[in-house]
C-alpha cells in the first residue's frame, strides 16, 4: 500500500490519518503535499473548525523513511533539499493555520514524527506513547522545526538532552515539562483529541484565529509591539458579530452559537 494521508470528518473536525503501515507511518513527499492541500481546503471551509492529526494502527509516525534517505544519498543534494522543503511547507502551514490543530499520538513519534506533533497546537498522548528525536542516532541533524519548537518550549539544557542524545522520553515527563497537554490511556488518544476538538469547535473561530496569530508573533515582538497587536485584535473581535453573540449569551446565561 502506498503511503497516504487519509482525510475524514468527525462533525466539524477534519481528521488527517498518516497511513504507511509497512514503514511504521514514515513520512514522505506525497504525505507532505497532501497535508498542505488538506489544510488549505480546511482553512477555506467554514464547516471545518479544527483538525486532528494521527497515525494508523497504534503508531503516530516513525519519522523519515530511512530507505528513501539512503537512496537520496546517491542523488544530487538538491533532491533531498526539495524533499525537506516539502516537509517544511507542511510544518509552516500547520503553524500558520488559523484553526486549532491537535496531534493524537499513540505509540512512537520519532524524528520528524515528533517534530510534526510539536508543530500542532495541542498534543494528546497515550500512556504508551514514545517520543524520540532520533536524528543524531543515524548521524543526522533535525528538521521540521524540531530545534525551533523545543528551543522555545524548554530550557536549553533540556532541549539539548532530547536533540543531542536521541534518548526516548515518555509522555508523562513531557507532560510535566509542559510539552504534552494530555496523557490518556492506551488506545484513547484519538477519542480524547476529538473531544478536545469538539470543545474548541464551540468557541468563536475568529477569536481562536486571533489567539493563534498573537502567539505566533509574540516571540519576535517587543512588549510595545505585542500590546499594539493585542489591541487591534481585541477591537476587531469586539466588533465581529461573534463578539455580540458571546457577550449577549454570557449575560443571559445561555450557550452561544457562534458563526
Amino acid at each position: 500500500m502506498p503511503a497516504q494521508l487519509q482525510s475524514t470528518s468527525e462533525g466539524s473536525t477534519m481528521v488527517l490519518t498518516i497511513r504507511n503501515p509497512e514503514q511504521r507511518n514514515a513520512l514522505g513527499p506525497e504525505i507532505y503535499a497532501a497535508g498542505v492541500e488538506a489544510l488549505n481546503v480546511a482553512e477555506s471551509h467554514p464547516d471545518v473548525r479544527s483538525v486532528v492529526i494521527t497515525g494508523e494502527g497504534g503508531i503516530f509516525c516513525a519519522g523519515g523513511n530511512l530507505q528513501r534517505l539512503q537512496a537520496n544519498r546517491q542523488q544530487p543534494p538538491e533532491v533531498q533539499a526539495r524533499s525537506v522543503e516539502g516537509l517544511h511547507d507542511w510544518i509552516e502551514t500547520i503553524r500558520s493555520f488559523p484553526k486549532p490543530v491537535i496531534a493524537a499520538v499513540e505509540g512512537p513519534a520519532a524524528g520528524a514524527g515528533f517534530s510534526l506533533a510539536l508543530a500542532c497546537d495541542f498534543i494528546v498522548a497515550a500512556a504508551d506513547a514514545v517520543f524520540v528525536m532520533a536524528y543524531s542516532t543515524v548521524a543526522l541533524s533535525p528538521d521540521a522545526g524540531a530545534t525551533w519548537s523545543l528551543g522555545r518550549a524548554l530550557p536549553r539544557q533540556l532541549a539539548s538532552e532530547l536533540l543531542l542524545s536521541g534518548e526516548r522520553i515518555g509522555p508523562d515527563r513531557l507532560h510535566a515539562l509542559g510539552v504534552v497537554n494530555r496523557v490518556v490511556p492506551q488506545g484513547s488518544a484519538l477519542a480524547e483529541a476529538l473531544a478536545l476538538a469538539e470543545r474548541l469547535n464551540a468557541r468563536a473561530p475568529n477569536a481562536l484565529a486571533s489567539i493563534k496569530e498573537l502567539l505566533n508573533e509574540a516571540p519576535g515582538a517587543s512588549l510595545h509591539q505585542q500590546l499594539a497587536a493585542e489591541r487591534d485584535h481585541f477591537v476587531r473581535n469586539l466588533h465581529h458579530p461573534n463578539g455580540g453573540i458571546g457577550i449577549a449569551a454570557f449575560l443571559a446565561k445561555e450557550k452561544p452559537r457562534y458563526r
